[in-house]
């Protein structure tokens, strides 16, 4: 019994690693920096982009699990429905909590060859109207940092 709990366990354990590792990440490399002075900053809201349902699913999935390891014939198979939806419910209410909106900034930063430059990034603290600043990367993967 003791065997197959803590399989389960290392299964799910296995998934959720997976699941978390799971995001892009960016290779490192050459970047372009630009120099600039800040002309303006706007406060905004980041939308998370977290998927959506993963929660869930991955709730479900650990529900099943503990529930398969409770009882046995009809008993077990209650169990691990119930385990499925609880989980499911359990995994959905954790995930809105990392949904909510992140606080971010749009900053205009006027490089030195004159050409206004737009970036939203997350919000970072010291930067301020005026400021002498570099403007990291470019496209999506464009950031403002103080010089």
């Amino acid at each position: 019994m003791f065997q197959k709990f803590t399989s389960y366990l290392s299964a799910i354990m296995l998934a959720l690693a997976l699941t978390a590792c799971a995001t892009p990440g960016n290779t490192p490399g050459e970047v372009e920096i630009r120099s600039g002075v800040i002309e303006q900053i706007t406060q905004v809201e980041l939308s998370n982009s977290h998927p959506t349902g993963l929660g869930a699913v991955v709730g479900g999935i650990a529900g099943l699990g503990i529930g398969s390891l409770i009882g046995a014939g009809t008993g077990r198979d209650v169990a691990m429905v119930l385990g499925t939806v609880g989980g499911a419910i359990a995994g959905n209410q954790v995930q809105k909590h990392y949904e909510r909106p992140e606080p971010g900034q749009q900053i205009i930063v006027r490089l030195t060859s004159g050409v206004l430059v737009s970036v939203t990034q997350p919000a970072v603290s010291g930067l301020f109207q005026g400021q002498k600043v570099f403007v990291e990367g470019s496209g999506e993967g464009a950031r403002v940092v103080p010089r």
